[in-house]
């Protein structure tokens, strides 16, 4: 079974910067895609930005232009560079496989980003 293991959240201010890591398990890694979710207070978990083994991306409208999905397939590791963070983008981090998340898969434990005005 392929574990996930999130990192690299924080306090920032608004305007600011983080890059969040997903570092996965298992030689699945490079053949299947990925993405970015993450669950605000409060709210239902959404998906920001999902990347394919081939490096195509798609994000959501609401963070297109300030966050970069990208992976490292040699690492297993994918990355979230978020620029230009706005307190809407409050939430708990999470990374997985769309095609798990379909299946209702499990989720790691998340990162946590907090973006103060």
């Amino acid at each position: 079974q392929v574990q996930l293991v999130e990192s690299g959240g924080g306090l920032v201010q608004a305007g600011g910067s983080l890059r969040l890591s997903c570092a996965a398990s298992g030689s699945i890694f490079s053949i299947q895609s990925m993405g970015w979710y993450r669950q605000p207070p409060g709210k239902q978990r959404e998906l920001v930005a999902f990347i394919t083994s081939g490096g195509s991306t798609n994000y959501a409208d609401s963070v297109k232009g300030r966050f970069t999905i990208s992976r490292d397939n040699a690492k297993n590791t994918m990355y979230l560079q978020m620029n230009s963070l706005k307190p809407e983008d409050t939430a708990v981090y999470y990374c997985n496989f769309p095609l798990a998340v379909a299946a209702g898969g499990s989720w790691g434990q998340g990162t946590q980003v907090t973006v103060s005005s």
